[in-house]
C-alpha cells in the first residue's frame, strides 16, 4: 500500500498568518516582487468576504535536522504554492510591506464600503469619500473600538443605519475567521516527487522547476544568511539586464548595500553587454556545478537541507557546509574578472551577438568549465583554446539540448577526474569524427530554419576569419550581424517563387549570405547568371553597381569566403539543387577549419 505523501487540512486564515509571523511558515518570495497588481488583491478580499474559495497552500516541511550536539531541530514549513496569495493578505489584513515589480518597498491599502459591500484600492477619491473606511486593516487587526468607528461613521454618512453598517463591518472581521486548504507534503519526499505533486494539484498549469526549490531553501534559511544570499543571486540577474536597477537598490535595500554581495557586483552599473544575461537558474547552475561537482540541482536541495546521502539523515554541519560553498560559487560566478574574461572567450570564437546562441545551457556549461579550469590553474591560453572548442562542439553535437542535468552531471565529473584535453579529444574522437564532417553536418545544414545552430556556427566562423559580407569589399559580416544587417537569399526569392518553388525550397540556409541591403536591392529578382554577368562588366569596366569590388580576383575571393561554389556565375534555375549541395559542403568544410583553428 502507498504511503500517503501529503496532509491536508483547512485552518483559519488568522492561524496561516500567525504562523507566517512567527516563521513557522518560511515564505521565500517574501523578499522578491509583488506581482500582482493591487487590483488583485482587493479581488481577493472581496472573494474571502463573499465566501467563495480562494485556493490551496501547498507547504513543504523541512526535514528535522540533527545539531551539533546531538538534538533535532524540527524543520519549518516552506510556502511553495501560495506565495502572491499570503504576501497579499499580509498586506491588506496584517498592514505590511511588500516589494513591488520596481523593488520599491509599498503598502497596499484596501479600502472598504459598508453601504455597497464593495472593496477598493484606496486612492485620493477615496480619501475624500466619507463612505469608504480607508484602510480593512485597522478593522481586522482588532485594535480599533468597532461602536466607536460605526458611530463615527453614521456621523459623517447622514441617514445610514446603524445596525446595518455594524453588520456589514462585522461580517468584514469574519475574514480572519475563513478557512483556507494547506497541503503539506512530506519532508522526506525527493524533489522529483514533490515536482510531480505540485503539478497534479495545481489547476494552473505552472510548473515549479528544480531551481525554484533550490532558491525556496535558500532564502528560507536564516542561520547561513540565506535571505541576503537570495538577494545577491536576484540582484544580479536583474542588473546584468537593467544596469539602471543598481540605482534603485541603494533606495530600496540599503542594509544589503552593506554586504559583500552587492560590492562584488557593483561593477554592473556600467555593463552594457547583454551576450550572457543569466537567470537565477542558470546563476544556480553554474555555482552549484562548478563548486559541488555535481549537475543536478535536486541534489543542491537535499545539501541545504543538510541531507548525509549515505546515512540518508539530515545534519545542520552538511547543511552550513553546503551554503558555504554555494556562496563561494556564486562568488566566483559574479567576480567581475571571471564573467568578462569567459565572455571575451565566448565572442573570440565569433559570437559577437546573443542572437548566435540558442542553447543557454551550451552556454553555462562553458562557464562551469571556465571556472572549474581556472580553479585547477590551467594555463589562460589553454583555457581559453578549451572553453571555445567545447562551446563549439557542445553546439555542434547538441550536447545540452536534451536532458542538460545527466549531461552536466556526466561531464563535471569526467573533468574532475581526468585531464581535460585527454578527455576532450575522446569525445572530438566520439562525437566529431570524419563521418560527422563530411555527412552528418552537410545534412544538417539542410534546413529553412534561419535560427539553426549550425548555421549560427558556420557565421561565428565568418565572424573570426573577418569575412567579407556577399558582394561587400569592405563591410564585413561582422560589421553586418552586429548593426543588424538582413540575411539575403543568392538565389534570390521572388525569382525561386516565380519558378515554382515552395517556401521550405527557396529559404534554405544553403541559399542564405548576409548581404548589404542596397546590394540586394539592385539585385532584385535576377538569376544568378544575370547579375554576375553585370558583376563581370563591373571588373572590367570599373562601374560600380553590386558593391565595392572591381577586379575578378576580389569577386572570387569574396564568393571562396561566402562558401559560394565557383559556377554560380553561370546558374539559374535548372542548377538550384545541384547549388544548395555543393554550397552545404562548402559550408560544412568551412566550420570544420574554423573548429581546429580555436
Amino acid at each position: 500500500m502507498q504511503k500517503q505523501k501529503y496532509s491536508v487540512n483547512q485552518h483559519l486564515i488568522e492561524t496561516i498568518l500567525s504562523w507566517v509571523r512567527s516563521g513557522e511558515i518560511a515564505i521565500p518570495e517574501i523578499q522578491r516582487p509583488f506581482v500582482w497588481d493591487s487590483t488583485k488583491v482587493r479581488d481577493l478580499m472581496d472573494s474571502l468576504y463573499q465566501g467563495y474559495p480562494i485556493g490551496y497552500l501547498i507547504a513543504w516541511r523541512n526535514p528535522h535536522v540533527k545539531l551539533k550536539d546531538g538534538t533535532t531541530a524540527e524543520g519549518k514549513k516552506i510556502l511553495i504554492d501560495g506565495q502572491q496569495r499570503v504576501t497579499a493578505l499580509t498586506a491588506a489584513i496584517l498592514d505590511e510591506y511588500v516589494i513591488d515589480k520596481e523593488y520599491k518597498r509599498i503598502k497596499i491599502k484596501i479600502a472598504f464600503n459598508p453601504l455597497l459591500e464593495r472593496f477598493e484600492v484606496f486612492n485620493t477619491a477615496i480619501a475624500k469619500d466619507h463612505s469608504w473606511i480607508p484602510d480593512i486593516s485597522k478593522i481586522l487587526s482588532g485594535d480599533v473600538d468597532v461602536f466607536g468607528l460605526v458611530e463615527d461613521y453614521c456621523n459623517k454618512n447622514e441617514g445610514t443605519d446603524r445596525k446595518t453598517i455594524f453588520n456589514k463591518i462585522e461580517h468584514l472581521r469574519q475574514i480572519i475567521k475563513k478557512q483556507i486548504g494547506l497541503i503539506e507534503l512530506e519532508s522526506d519526499l525527493d524533489i522529483e516527487t514533490v515536482t510531480e505533486i505540485f503539478i497534479r494539484i495545481n489547476s494552473k498549469g505552472v510548473v515549479l522547476s528544480q531551481a525554484d526549490f533550490a532558491m525556496s531553501k535558500i532564502a528560507a534559511n536564516e542561520n547561513y544568511g540565506g535571505s541576503h544570499l537570495r538577494k545577491c543571486i536576484d540582484y544580479f540577474c536583474h542588473l546584468a539586464i537593467s544596469p539602471e536597477f543598481y540605482s534603485r537598490i541603494i533606495d530600496v535595500d540599503k542594509e544589503f548595500t552593506t554586504s559583500e554581495y552587492f560590492q562584488k557586483m557593483s561593477w554592473l552599473k556600467n555593463e552594457k553587454e547583454d551576450l550572457y544575461d543569466p537567470d537565477y537558474n542558470d546563476l544556480l547552475r553554474v555555482a552549484f556545478t562548478s563548486e559541488f561537482n555535481r549537475g543536478k540541482l535536486s541534489d543542491l536541495v537535499s545539501l541545504l537541507s543538510g541531507r548525509n546521502f549515505e546515512t540518508r539523515t539530515y545534519e545542520e554541519k552538511i547543511a552550513q557546509e553546503s551554503f558555504s560553498v554555494l556562496e563561494k560559487g556564486i562568488l566566483n560566478f559574479i567576480n567581475e574578472t571571471n564573467f568578462q574574461r569567459f565572455i571575451m572567450i565566448i565572442k573570440s570564437a565569433g559570437f559577437i551577438s546573443a542572437n548566435l546562441i540558442r542553447s543557454q545551457n551550451t552556454l553555462n556549461f562553458a562557464y562551469i568549465l571556465y571556472l572549474k579550469l581556472r580553479a585547477q590553474n590551467y594555463n589562460q591560453a589553454d583555457i581559453e583554446t578549451y572553453v571555445r572548442k567545447w562551446f563549439v562542439l557542445s553546439i555542434l553535437t547538441g550536447r545540452y539540448s536534451g536532458s542538460p542535468e545527466s549531461w552536466f552531471d556526466f561531464d563535471i565529473k569526467h573533468i574532475t577526474t581526468k585531464k581535460f584535453n585527454e578527455y576532450l579529444e575522446n569525445v572530438e574522437n566520439a562525437e566529431l569524427s570524419d563521418a560527422f564532417w563530411n555527412t552528418a553536418l552537410v545534412q544538417n545544414l539542410n534546413t529553412s530554419v534561419a535560427s539553426s545552430p549550425y548555421f549560427n556556427v558556420y557565421l561565428a566562423a565568418q565572424v573570426k576569419q573577418d569575412d567579407k559580407g556577399f558582394l561587400s569589399k569592405d563591410i564585413t559580416v561582422k560589421d553586418l550581424i552586429t548593426h543588424m544587417g538582413d540575411i539575403h537569399h543568392i538565389f534570390p526569392r521572388d525569382y525561386l517563387k516565380k519558378n515554382g518553388l515552395k517556401r521550405g525550397q527557396y529559404n534554405q540556409i544553403a541559399n542564405y549570405v548576409y548581404m548589404q541591403s542596397e546590394i540586394n536591392i539592385k539585385i532584385g529578382n535576377k538569376a544568378p547568371v544575370a547579375y554576375f554577368n553585370e558583376l563581370k562588366e563591373q571588373c572590367e569596366n570599373n562601374i560600380l553597381k553590386y558593391g565595392g569590388i572591381k577586379d575578378i580576383q576580389m569577386l572570387e575571393d569574396n564568393l571562396m569566403m561566402n562558401c559560394i561554389p565557383a559556377f554560380i556565375t553561370t546558374m539559374n534555375i535548372d542548377n538550384y539543387e545541384e547549388f544548395l549541395h555543393q554550397r552545404r559542403s562548402l559550408m560544412a568544410r568551412k566550420i570544420r577549419d574554423y573548429y581546429c583553428s580555436l
